[in-house]
């Protein structure tokens, strides 16, 4: 079905898009100005003024490959040049709609990736089966790796998060437009996504920009100090034999650059750096530089900012199956292997094997680190989250995706990024096919009823956390559960996740 060309006139200019069965669609909307030359490392700056045929996808950033190949080839990302020289920035945005004239609520989903990779054109997000249930879809692009997040001199910091604010202004003075209500926008985001959603709870700059939030596997420790962020330019300067500056990176091409982003990075998890141990967090992450991002979110939001904002907010149950399963692994991870790896999260980590041990009496290796790590990196931070909310008064709804495919043998689990296309009903794209098989559409309708449901009304289906520490466990169906986590922030007590 080809569809009919359907226009909309923002302050920016007429938009067409593409309307087909009963929604329309508007592709690489500019939101900015493509961040080239003298913008390379700057702030983003407004996108120029001009008409745009937005029927076809936009330009993707620029991303290296992902550090893992058997990922990349699991759930790639799209590279895409742009059709015209409107929307050639990468810096740009895609919209879903069911009518130009309504005024719905608004989703606005930010992509993960680990600050290096993804794109907001990833078809597993297209949002038109969501807009079915009306309301309007949004999808951005911002900075990674290089341009978005590491510190070049004499440049703003955390740029790739200024993007992610810039394509939220415009869906303040533009979403009208496209049937959209400004003022009922919910951010949402996925792993690396979601960690910029909590972020953004917390800076004033993003202030007033939505009223709810929704972040999966993704919470709010997972941002730099400045020595942290400086020791790692300096490790990229170094594999480059440069000053990290924009006028000297511009003579680097792209494959050298991710070389040398890559060697910096295994150096940095390797070799201890400040703090006196190596940096087992992800390497390219936001910096609390005391201007964008005044101070840690977590910090933050225990104090009360961004407590007007409603928040969903999980885990999956087996979020580090992704990378213990489905990159083999589990099938070489012994027990040595397993004390070492432990051993460089840190010595109070490392102390709560035997705990895990105990927990979990007939875990082989493999699975005892599956549920260590996935518990550092996501669920308590996940959790400490949730409970600085409650401190600063604040209700938050809590989920747990546990819907388990048949792939890899059963051994994957609940993986992290495996909710995503359920979420938006798009299990028929092969992006992620190969994780989750043949998926019940059964999970898709449970989990698009709750999103669907937060983003219209602030809550999802099921009781907040509160004192009863409820968690909605997600499968087929719901069902809530009273405190399945106490064991965890037990044994977690006074030791930091995530360093």
């Amino acid at each position: 079905m080809a569809g009919v060309d359907v226009v909309v006139t923002t302050h920016q200019g007429a938009i067409r898009g593409r309307e087909r069965a009963g929604v329309a669609s508007f592709r690489g909307i500019p939101y900015a100005a493509a961040p080239e030359g003298a913008l390379r490392f700057a702030a983003p700056q407004p996108a120029p003024l001009g008409d745009v045929d937005a029927r076809e996808w936009g330009a993707t950033v620029s991303t290296p490959p992902q550090r893992s190949p058997e990922i990349d080839r699991l759930l790639p990302d799209p590279v895409r040049q742009g059709s015209s020289a409107l929307n050639s920035s990468p810096l740009n945005l895609n919209v879903w709609t069911p009518s130009t004239t309504g005024a719905l609520p608004v989703l606005v989903w930010i992509h993960g990736g680990g600050f290096v990779t993804g794109a907001g054109s990833v078809t597993a997000y297209d949002g038109s089966a969501l807009a079915q249930r009306d309301i309007v879809v949004v999808t951005i692009n911002y900075r990674l790796a290089v341009e978005g997040f590491v510190e070049v001199e004499g440049c703003v910091s955390n740029r790739g998060l200024l993007d992610q604010i810039a394509a939220l202004r415009w869906v303040q003075e533009n979403i009208a437009a496209f049937g959209g209500d400004p003022t009922a926008v919910t951010v949402a985001g996925e792993s690396a996504g979601a960690m910029s959603v909590v972020t953004l709870m917390s800076m004033p700059l993003a202030r007033g920009l939505f009223a709810r939030a929704i972040a999966q596997s993704g919470a709010g420790h997972h941002v730099h100090t400045p020595d942290e962020a400086a020791y790692i330019s300096a490790q990229l300067s170094a594999e480059l034999g440069i000053p990290l500056t924009n006028e000297s990176l511009s003579q680097i091409p792209d494959d050298r650059l991710y070389a040398a982003l890559n060697a910096a990075l295994t150096t940095v998890s390797s070799v201890p750096g400040p703090g006196g141990r190596p940096l087992r967090r992800l390497g390219v992450q936001p910096v609390v530089d005391g201007d964008v991002l005044p101070m840690r979110p977590i910090d933050a939001v225990r104090v009360g900012v961004g407590s007007e904002v409603d928040l969903l907010t999980g885990t999956n149950a087996d979020e580090y199956g992704l990378f213990v399963a489905a990159t083999g692994l589990d099938e070489r991870l012994d027990e040595a292997m397993l004390a070492g790896m432990v051993s460089r999260l840190g010595s109070d980590v490392e102390a709560l094997l035997p705990a895990y041990r105990t927990r979990f009496p007939h875990a082989s290796p493999a699975e005892l680190f599956k549920q260590l790590q996935g518990d550092w990196f996501f669920v308590i931070p996940m959790l400490r989250l949730v409970t600085a909310r409650e401190a600063a008064g604040r209700r938050t709804f809590v989920y747990e995706f546990v819907w388990t495919p048949e792939t890899f043998g059963g051994r994957l689990g609940a993986c992290h990024t495996l909710e995503v296309p359920f979420v938006f009903d798009t299990l028929g794209d092969p992006w992620g096919r190969e994780l989750r098989g043949d998926a019940p559409q059964a999970v898709a309708d449970t989990m698009v009823e709750a999103w669907v449901s937060f983003v219209r009304t602030g809550h999802p289906g099921w009781d907040a956390h509160g004192s009863a520490s409820t968690v909605a466990r997600i499968d087929e169906r719901i069902t809530t559960v009273t405190d399945p986590h106490r064991w965890r922030l037990d044994r977690w007590q006074g030791l930091a996740p995530v360093g």
